[in-house]
């Protein structure tokens, strides 16, 4: 798939923040919500990071706080930093019932009503679910989910969908064309020059749109309209997420539970037109392409925009750590000999001259302006007055 310079920027953008993110998670685990650096050094390799945790840590001060102690170092939360984490935690709460919806549809477009509770794990960020999910909101809406645990072990344990909503058994495809006056139908976010996509997406989307909460019924897997169901459940999960994105090796992870076919990217990059692929990181990743104006979110959760403030500190301390870095290898550089002073000759001429204006210099003394003129007439024209 060719790249999209704006999407790719989205996914670079986002690494960071999830990076920072899981971090800040680890620290607040901790007692007095302090973490040893040696430990977060630890906890690096399962955030794909490669070097030394300080380092990492120091690049973003407004964030992180880092102190030494008993020659060991710490890390702390900054103030400001404690103020965003509290105000994601009350989006949470204020969100609880939106959480136990959107888990509702997910149950509501498995095969058997059930989700491992292990896989779903992988993926509750992508969704918002608070870390605490399973505790926090499946007992408070007993009603629509139970923990089923049919083999007795801990990695079985299931997610089931006790209570089927009809409300909510409508897709943002479906509930966009109702707004929209129209027949439901897939957009596609592509130029006018992939004349040949166009054509293949024009002609897979005159087929009916099949709703991914219908259910398996007389489907055939391979079939026409098998494909067009998986693209449309695909377009429901991703538009169930936060960021409209997610890891298609993750998504993999529920192939029996979704129907998925055996190679999802592949089967995805044979829809550009709605969604958009990546390796950066080496990991597949997918987007869906009419969620984004550029790199930015056309419509964003409110946890999202939380998560942006978060951002936009983060940022806020990159700048100030790049600055006071810059600044410290300029003054080493200075230090060792390597940069020369720059040449002031120029500089030293101007400043001559503007002296002997000042002293009369070049004439500028003797004569007043209209004088001066006439002089010079005088001296290189010899028919003047």
């Amino acid at each position: 798939m060719k790249k999209d310079p704006d999407l790719e920027a989205a996914l670079h953008r986002n690494r960071r923040w999830i990076v920072n993110n899981q971090i800040k998670n680890i620290i607040m685990q901790c007692p007095n919500q302090v973490a040893p650096v040696k430990y977060l050094q630890k906890k690096f390799k399962n955030l794909d990071l490669q070097g030394k945790a300080l380092n990492w840590i120091k690049k973003y001060p407004c964030c992180f706080e880092v102190y030494l102690e008993n020659d060991e170092y710490y890390c702390g939360l900054t103030k400001r930093m404690m103020f965003l984490t509290q105000e994601e935690e009350d989006v949470k709460d204020m969100q609880e019932g939106l959480y136990a919806d959107r888990l509702a549809k997910l149950l509501m477009m498995c095969r058997d009503n059930r989700l491992n509770v292990v896989k779903l794990n992988e993926l509750r960020r992508n969704f918002g679910f608070p870390d605490d999910f399973l505790l926090r909101i499946v007992p408070k809406y007993s009603k629509i989910f139970r923990v089923v645990n049919h083999t007795g072990r801990r990695s079985s344990v299931e997610i089931e969908l006790t209570e089927w909503n009809p409300d909510l058994a409508i897709s943002a495809i479906e509930r966009k064309a109702k707004k929209d006056g129209r027949e439901p139908c897939f957009p596609c976010s592509l130029p006018q020059t992939w004349v040949k996509s166009l054509e293949r997406f024009e002609d897979f989307n005159s087929t009916p749109y099949i709703s991914p909460y219908l259910g398996l019924d007389g489907l055939v897997e391979g079939s026409k309209e098998m494909d067009k169901r998986t693209v449309g459940l695909v377009h429901e999960l991703l538009s169930l997420t936060l960021w409209k994105k997610a890891s298609i090796f993750k998504l993999g992870h529920f192939r029996r539970e979704f129907c998925f076919p055996e190679k999802l990217n592949v089967f995805l990059l044979k829809h550009p037109g709605i969604f958009y692929v990546s390796n950066r990181y080496q990991i597949y990743t997918v987007l869906l392409r009419e969620a984004y104006n550029g790199f930015e979110l056309i419509e964003k959760d409110p946890l999202v925009v939380v998560k942006e403030k978060f951002g936009e500190l983060m940022q806020e301390g990159l700048h100030e750590y790049n600055r006071r870095h810059y600044v410290l290898n300029l003054e080493k550089k200075r230090n060792r000999g390597m940069i020369m002073p720059k040449p002031e000759k120029r500089r030293n001429q101007r400043d001559e001259t503007s002296e002997q204006d000042k002293e009369g210099g070049d004439l500028g003394g003797i004569f007043d302006p209209e004088e001066r003129k006439r002089f010079y007439r005088v001296l290189f024209d010899d028919n003047a007055p």
